[in-house]
């Protein structure tokens, strides 16, 4: 997405010359400016196909362009997930969408060649796909869990985009059950603005969330910069550059995303003093910090993972508090929903 500097180079204000949004679609090499009044709110958008077509029908270059402009454009709100903002421009067949607050303000343009992969990372993901789901049954059998539809898509493909929007460039998938399904639909990952490979567990064999990595080392694997890895069963836009930065703020072996857990007694607690009513609490809330599957580990740590057994990334972690070593925690502020359970699949399901 455009930002600060490089955002002002796509506006251009209501009484600008089509010289003016030439040299905007220019500077940063897309296909439209945006238009903006005084006051920055949207105008529209003005595109290099209709300013060339204009030309050609005698226009000069220093004739005002607003004539051009497309009112009321596909626009989208800056919470609004990468997935979806994808899905919008192939719907409408665009490569530019205005990023606007509620109150119409332009505060960014989502570009699809930035879209798919331009700001890169080093780091390298693994994300958990390898799960049976038995629980979502019989939804799951014949389909991999991670490749179960939210909102038209595949759970597992929206966090790809995700990490890809995230400036991730390169993705492990651990694949098990049904794993044909995943390296077919996926393949290498181009099409997805990354490059993919895969773990292969053996089916008699699960190595579970932490066995996984350490398949990395044996395949010659060696990731030189902290490791995200991830549950495959995740709807979440969290903030992948976010959980990174906080990674490195503080001296520590790994860090883990949390999420809340909110719980309401669905009944009036009765507080007791000396055998005599205190107080009634009318259906109290009560909440936890709870694992969100959501981490980042040093490289180094996969080499203690033990080979060809089952072994949960949350054993690597307490191996690690074991030792002294500190396990730093990061509040995830955006939704979150783990859709392992029925229940849970149709809350994500009806949210989005």
């Amino acid at each position: 997405m455009h930002v600060n500097g490089r955002l002002e180079h796509l506006l251009i204000d209501k009484d600008a010359s089509i010289r003016q949004a030439l040299l905007a679609i220019e500077a940063e090499h897309v296909d439209s400016a945006v238009m903006v009044d005084e006051s920055r709110r949207l105008v529209g958008l003005v595109g290099e196909r209709q300013i060339h077509r204009a030309l050609l029908d005698g226009l000069g270059l220093d004739s005002p362009v607003a004539p051009l402009v497309e009112p009321r454009p596909p626009t989208v709100l800056p919470d609004d997930g990468r997935a979806e903002v994808l899905d919008l421009m192939r719907a409408r067949s665009i490569t530019e969408v205005p990023v606007v607050d509620p109150d119409g303000h332009v505060v960014g343009v989502h570009v699809c060649d930035e879209l798919l992969g331009v700001v890169e990372r080093d780091n390298w993901a693994v994300i958990m796909a390898g799960g049976r789901g038995t629980r979502l049954a019989p939804l799951t059998d014949d389909l991999p869990k991670p490749m179960v539809p939210v909102a038209g898509r595949p759970i597992l493909e929206r966090l790809v985009l995700h990490l890809v929007g995230g400036g991730i460039r390169r993705i492990l998938l651990s694949v098990n059950y049904l794993a044909d399904q995943i390296e077919q639909h996926f393949g290498d990952g181009s099409r997805f603005g990354c490059r993919i490979d895969y773990l292969r567990d053996d089916p008699d064999c699960p190595l579970g969330t932490g066995g996984a990595l350490g398949l990395l080392p044996r395949l010659g694997l060696l990731p030189e910069q902290p490791l995200l890895v991830m549950n495959g069963d995740l709807v979440t836009a969290f903030g992948v550059g976010d959980l990174l930065a906080a990674h490195r703020e503080h001296p520590v072996v790994a860090t883990m995303a949390v999420s809340e857990y909110r719980h309401q007694v669905p009944f009036g607690v009765v507080e007791i003093a000396q055998g005599h009513l205190a107080r009634v609490v009318e259906k109290p809330v009560t909440s936890w910090p709870v694992n969100a599957g959501v981490y980042v580990v040093e490289p180094w740590l996969l080499n203690r993972v033990p080979p060809d057994r089952l072994y949960p990334i949350t054993a690597l972690f307490d191996d690690c508090l074991r030792r002294g070593q500190q396990i730093g925690v990061w509040r995830m502020p955006d939704d979150w929903q783990d859709i392992g359970r029925p229940a849970e699949l149709a809350r994500a399901r009806g949210r989005l």
